[in-house]
């Protein structure tokens, strides 16, 4: 990611995070976002730790890739039970890239928790990217939807 930070600290154990830097660019980079991205990434609880509409804790719980040109990439997160009521769809439309990549081995069997995200800009839309616990996701798209509630 450009400007929100995630590294591991194996001091700690656990996650350093700060999206401190996104969040003063924000205000400018929103104006070149597509609607959907703008008003998922400008949501006033997006980046509060401790509301209920924050991305970070969220649980990934399935991933449709499309097989045809009309249908939509959809990820599908579900609340983490201490901090959500209700889980997250994010609906991407116009996608022209999309990739799961790791550091290490991906364990499937256990669950990845979403760390934060970042939306910027990109020619013809928009690329978001996710910081999991054990991967990251990017899709770049013209834009995105995002439900809370499900799909």
């Amino acid at each position: 990611m450009k400007y929100v930070k995630v590294e591991w600290n194996p001091a700690l154990p656990g996650f350093q995070l700060d999206a401190s830097v996104y969040l003063n660019e924000l205000p400018r980079l929103s104006e070149d976002l597509p609607p959907g991205a703008r008003e998922f990434a400008t949501a006033p609880d997006h980046y509060r730790f401790r509301a209920a509409r924050c991305v970070k804790d969220l649980e990934l719980a399935g991933i449709h890739v499309p097989v045809g040109k009309g249908e939509r990439l959809v990820l599908r997160f579900a609340p983490n039970e201490w901090k959500h009521e209700e889980g997250l769809c994010l609906a991407y439309e116009g996608v022209t890239h999309f990739s799961v990549a790791s550091d290490r081995e991906i364990d499937w069997t256990e669950v990845a928790t979403v760390v934060l995200d970042e939306i910027t800009p990109a020619p013809g839309g928009c690329v978001h990217e996710i910081a999991l616990t054990d991967s990251t996701i990017v899709v770049r798209c013209a834009d995105l939807r995002a439900t809370w509630g499900g799909c």
